[in-house]
């Protein structure tokens, strides 16, 4: 047993024993390994250590309530490294952006054996923890996603997008009323199943989507203490919810698709070389893609809408911009009327790049993992830090995306982009309130009219 130690859960115990007697042990056996892991104290060399007084969650309810303020409340006391303790986990944050490099290219600090546990972890994928040939395959249809590939991809996204939204527009006499966070999960979920995995030619094609959905997303609500560690029977059932996603992702299922994208026939072809065609775990691998295509895109397009509505020099300023490359291209809006617009078009339209780029500043608190293989020494600028072997080391961006040092009015939304930007170089939109999250739809007010898309 590692540092980690979080990895250490009597599962067995937690499924076979029903009686009494059977989860008192259980129980025991669970603090036995919290306390064993709070023991862990700072050695010389290494960063500041805060566990907090939980045990095995540490610091992770502080961090999820509000991830920035309490980073940059940890910064201002302990400086740019120090390590915390979240759910099981040792995680050593490093701040200065001076000091990423040093992370990225170092050797013994591994992205693929972070990878892999995380997609055994969150998605029930193993054999990638032990076949390095399947690796690398695998890596190898991401030329499927660049190039005349991406073209293609766009193309087919463009006409799924257009029959999600044409037949309820040819349809509406009146104004529809929908909560944001919804609008986009149904259009955002739709839209890339269809691109990625092909349509469903069945009457019922409605009522699958619907039902993938529901399940997706309460996949993905629990995906953050999943992927934690936090064991998946403790979680409600998200374990059956899991195995249905999977089961409707599977070969079997998928052959029922027509227009498979090209990533994904060449992602089943590789698949049905180290698996039988009835594995299950094929569906898993599809279920990690389908998370990944769909997870970072609904909230983008959430905060993005969100800052528009609520700023009409903004929303007028892209409108004009979308306007006047249709008029150059010879193309009309409205129903009965395809829009077709190629890569180079899309990336003339550069107030829309702005926005997307200023939300991802604004919104995404992701970070960038790397797993400690064996006890080293980083040389960095500033300082040496000693990291243990089993933890893992984090980069988070977030920190510098908000340094008033480097943006002008940085919780503002700060329209700039490779060009001149006229009268539109800064349009500051204020953060409205930190309630409005994508994680929770109950928590989202905002509503929009449908046919205002259009």
């Amino acid at each position: 047993m590692n540092a980690g130690m979080g990895g250490f859960w009597p599962e067995p115990w937690l499924t076979r024993s029903l009686g009494y007697p059977g989860l008192a042990l259980a129980a025991a056996l669970l603090l036995l390994v919290l306390c064993l892991n709070a023991r862990r104290t700072r050695r010389p060399g290494e960063p500041p250590l805060i566990k907090g007084w939980l045990p095995y969650f540490g610091q992770a309810l502080k961090l999820q309530k509000d991830p920035l303020g309490f980073m940059t409340s940890l910064q201002k006391q302990y400086g740019d490294i120090f390590t915390l303790l979240l759910g099981g986990k040792y995680i050593t944050f490093i701040l200065d952006p001076f000091h990423y490099t040093s992370v990225a290219k170092n050797q013994k600090l591994s992205f693929q054996i972070f990878t892999n546990k995380f997609l055994k972890r969150v998605f029930s994928i193993k054999k990638m923890l032990t076949d390095s040939d399947l690796i690398d395959e695998i890596h190898s249809t991401y030329q499927f996603l660049q190039g005349k590939h991406l073209d293609i991809l766009m193309e087919s996204t463009m006409q799924n997008l257009k029959q999600v939204f044409e037949p309820q527009l040819l349809k509406t006499t009146s104004w529809s009323t929908e909560y944001l966070l919804p609008f986009c999960n149904s259009v955002i979920f739709e839209m890339t199943f269809t691109t990625i995995y092909g349509n469903i030619l069945a009457d019922d094609k409605k009522t699958f989507i619907t039902e993938l959905k529901d399940d997706f997303l309460k996949f993905d609500e629990k995906f953050t203490r999943l992927a934690s560690g936090i064991p998946i029977e403790l979680l409600g059932n998200i374990k059956s919810v899991r195995t249905k996603l999977i089961k409707d992702l599977t070969i079997e299922s998928l052959a029922k698709l027509q227009g498979m994208s090209e990533v994904v026939q060449r992602r089943n072809d590789i698949l049905e070389k180290y698996y039988t065609p009835k594995d299950t775990e094929i569906g898993a691998h599809h279920l990690g893609l389908l998370w990944a295509s769909v997870t970072n895109t609904v909230p983008t397009m959430f905060w993005a809408m969100y800052y528009l509505l609520r700023n009409p020099k903004a929303m007028a300023v892209l409108r004009d911009e979308i306007d006047h490359l249709l008029q150059s291209t010879g193309q009309k809006k409205g129903p009965g009327f395809s829009i077709y617009l190629t890569r180079e078009q899309l990336d003339s339209l550069v107030y829309l790049e702005s926005t997307i780029l200023e939300v991802l500043r604004l919104c995404s608190f992701s970070g960038i993992f790397r797993f400690v293989q064996e006890d080293l020494t980083l040389h960095l600028e500033s300082q040496d830090c000693c990291l243990r072997k089993g933890d893992f080391v984090v980069i988070f961006p977030p920190i510098l995306h908000h340094d008033p040092e480097i943006f002008e009015a940085p919780d503002g939304l700060l329209f700039s982009s490779r060009t001149q930007m006229s009268d539109c170089q800064l349009l500051c939109l204020r953060k409205y309130s930190s309630q409005f999250s994508p994680v929770g739809q109950g928590r989202t007010k905002t509503s929009i009219k449908v046919r205002f898309l259009s």
